[in-house]
Formats: C-alpha cells, sequence, structure tokens
C-alpha cells in the first residue's frame, strides 16, 4: 500500500485516535524528536547502555535522522538543507 493511500483511508477515519489506528496499522509511523530520541536510545544503547536516559548524543543522532527522512521523502525538518 502506498503512503498516500495508506494517509486517503486514514483521513476518512471518524476520529483521530482512529486515523492514528489506521495509519499504524498500514505502517505508516508518526514520530517526533522525543520519541526518535527514545527509540534511538532503545536501539542502539540497549540494556548495556552506559546511561539510563537518552543523552545529547541520541537526540541529535535523533535530530539528524529525522531530516534525513525529510531530505528522502522531499519534505519535513531539514528537507531545505544540502
Amino acid at each position: 500500500m502506498t503512503m498516500q493511500r495508506a494517509l486517503d483511508e486514514a483521513m476518512r477515519s471518524d476520529s483521530a485516535d482512529n486515523a492514528m489506528s489506521a495509519l499504524i496499522e498500514r505502517g505508516v509511523w508518526m514520530v517526533d524528536e522525543d520519541t526518535m530520541t527514545q527509540a534511538i536510545h532503545s536501539v542502539y544503547c540497549g540494556i548495556m547502555a552506559d546511561h539510563a536516559h537518552p543523552n545529547d548524543k541520541d537526540r541529535d543522532q535523533a535530530r539528524q535522522l529525522i531530516a534525513a527522512i525529510g531530505q528522502s521523502i522531499g519534505g519535513g525538518p531539514g528537507s531545505e538543507q544540502g
């Protein structure tokens, strides 16, 4: 399923919660800097990390990843950067 089709179907939902559920069911996730930071910390630092919570490096990596995603789809944060 294309992202366009997933968005079209989600827009027909009767509530924001149902729209988000429809997107997630179709593999479309929305993240912000905080959730991306936590995900990076969980994946790359894991249980063996020398720190218990996301740090500045995790947050910087989240910003860079969000910018790279924006560049790859032609929009969003960082899409104007070269």
